[in-house]
């Protein structure tokens, strides 16, 4: 077992008086099921952070590999209306093109932060991908704040969120519906910095 992965389950273990049971971590497993688009912020609201946290072991190297995924410079301006139709295009697009491989399969290790190749890539893989389009397309990099998760089935997931004016709304491989943090129903537990994306937070917030 990872070091990374025994200080999250120490930290999830502490939430067991609000969950009422223990909650475990599986193995990295990023499906790709797909939805119908429906973007809903009325009730969402911000990921709350609580302290400084290491990144994911796999993120370890990610601003030196991808300085844009690590940026905090806004390129252009643009309307709220005009950032959630490109935020929308752009989930869809990915997700309809981009295979769901995972990490054992395409490098023979259990975790690898990379964009996808021309076999596909896995949760954050895709998380990445969709950074990057949407900062070329414009999209404040400020926004878009990778995040690591536990999924329903309390599996280990990565998704983008977007910190739309209304509320964190969230970008998942899983879905092409775009809801707020909050209908998840995942496990938060860190994400990059809002303030500073090379640095990684901590969370731990339950949707």
């Amino acid at each position: 077992m990872k070091s990374e992965d025994i200080g999250l389950q120490a930290a999830l273990g502490r939430l067991k008086t609000y969950s009422g049971r223990a909650v475990g971590i599986a193995v990295l497993v990023c499906g790709a099921t797909l939805a119908g688009s429906q973007v809903d912020a009325s009730e969402g609201s911000f990921i709350r952070t609580l302290a400084a946290s290491p990144p994911p072991s796999g993120a370890q190297q990610l601003c030196r590999q991808y300085a844009w995924a690590c940026s905090s410079k806004a390129s252009v301006r643009m309307t709220s209306q005009q950032e959630m139709q490109i935020i929308e295009r752009i989930n869809r697009q990915v997700n309809a093109t981009t295979r769901a491989v995972t990490d054992q399969t395409q490098y023979r290790t259990t975790e690898r932060w990379a964009l996808p190749t021309t076999r596909g890539g896995d949760c954050e893989d895709f998380a990445l991908l969709k950074k990057r389009d949407l900062i070329r397309a414009g999209v404040d990099p400020n926004k878009l704040l990778i995040a690591t998760v536990l999924d329903t089935r309390r599996n280990a997931h990565a998704v983008l969120v977007y910190r739309s004016a209304r509320g964190d709304l969230v970008l998942d491989n899983l879905t092409n519906r775009i809801k707020p943090w909050s209908a998840t129903r995942y496990l938060f537990l860190r994400m990059q910095d809002p303030t500073k994306p090379s640095n990684w937070v901590g969370v731990y917030g339950r949707s």
